[in-house]
């Protein structure tokens, strides 16, 4: 049944971040991961503001960063290869992920305002649950740490749980490839012996999507200037928001 499907396409979506990260291990060399460097560290978070500008800003990304498809370059800067695996967000869906991720990346997280996030965006299901709701989107787009710390092995057993308490009965198809290139960047962590979120490394380009298509709330310091007061002012596109 449909249920059943949709549970399937996400575990291979799932399996899939995983198989390419083994698949590629020998590339690992090349992106010196195995030295588990700070240096290597910050060319992972290089690479997530990178992924992040695409989405948020030009609307079409690379979902298939593995280590095989990166280099580093004689100068030390990062040469992306292989654009097979592009998708590209249409203006709707580029903005309802944006205020999905823009919520999932407060350092304390509103289920209600993720859970509200996530309906905009597409997502239904059964009992309509906040809760289970909030907690999908997480492991679509964020992390997969509260399934580890309730005793999930894998992220499978983690959302066969979470479908056992409210089944997803309709997921965007956006955003089961950009799920994919979430958990493609917890590989990559893991390797660093890291634990990845991705969503508050890409919090910033989702608020500025956001703000710049005339609709900002919630927002606050994008670390771009340093806390002095208790509230903060940033320029975006000719208009003042302030940060609480």
């Amino acid at each position: 049944d449909e249920e059943s499907s949709l549970f399937f396409r996400v575990n291979v979506i799932i399996e899939e971040s995983r198989a390419d990260n083994t698949r590629y291990q020998k590339g690992l060399k090349a992106f010196q991961l195995l030295s588990m460097t700070r240096d290597a560290r910050n060319k992972l978070s290089l690479l997530l503001d990178a992924t992040g500008h695409q989405i948020f800003h030009d609307g079409i990304y690379n979902g298939d960063c593995h280590p095989g498809n990166i280099l580093v370059l004689d100068d030390g800067l990062l040469g992306l290869i292989d654009y097979g695996q592009t998708r590209r967000l249409s203006h709707h869906d580029r903005l309802a992920l944006a205020r999905v991720v823009s919520s999932l990346g407060k350092r304390l997280p509103d289920a209600q305002e993720v859970a509200d996030a996530m309906r905009k965006f597409g997502f239904r299901s059964r009992d309509d649950n906040v809760e289970i709701i909030a907690k999908n989107a997480s492991l679509y787009f964020n992390s997969d740490i509260e399934g580890k710390r309730m005793g999930f092995a894998t992220p499978q057993k983690y959302l066969q749980y979470l479908n056992s308490k409210d089944p997803m009965l309709h997921v965007p198809d956006p955003a089961l490839f950009l799920a994919r290139t979430s958990f493609l960047f917890r590989g990559l962590g893991a390797l660093l012996q890291q634990q990845i979120h991705t969503s508050p490394h890409w919090r910033k380009h989702a608020i500025l999507a956001v703000a710049k298509n005339g609709k900002a709330h919630q927002l606050y310091n994008l670390g771009l200037t340093p806390i002095s007061n208790d509230k903060q002012k940033i320029l975006v596109s000719s208009q003042i928001f302030s940060f609480p």
